[in-house]
């Protein structure tokens, strides 16, 4: 299985985020967990206001805010 981030903008449709690769995968829910926590201030700062995650192209659960309230 691999596993990715889906980033969406205010609108919900899909963006990119400078410094981010949106294509980045990880193998297992656990490893993307782990980056999304350490991550989400940066991806909220640049511009991405929800992610979505998924398990290959099957969507497990999102979208999910970044804004931290």
């Amino acid at each position: 299985m691999t596993w990715k981030w889906r980033f969406l903008a205010a609108d919900g449709r899909e963006v990119s985020a400078a410094g981010y690769d949106a294509q980045q995968m990880f193998p297992s829910q656990s490893d993307a967990e782990s980056w999304l926590g350490e991550e989400w201030r940066g991806l909220a700062a640049a511009g991405v206001a929800a992610v979505t995650l998924l398990d290959a192209e099957r969507e497990v659960y999102g979208p999910m805010s970044l804004s931290p309230g």
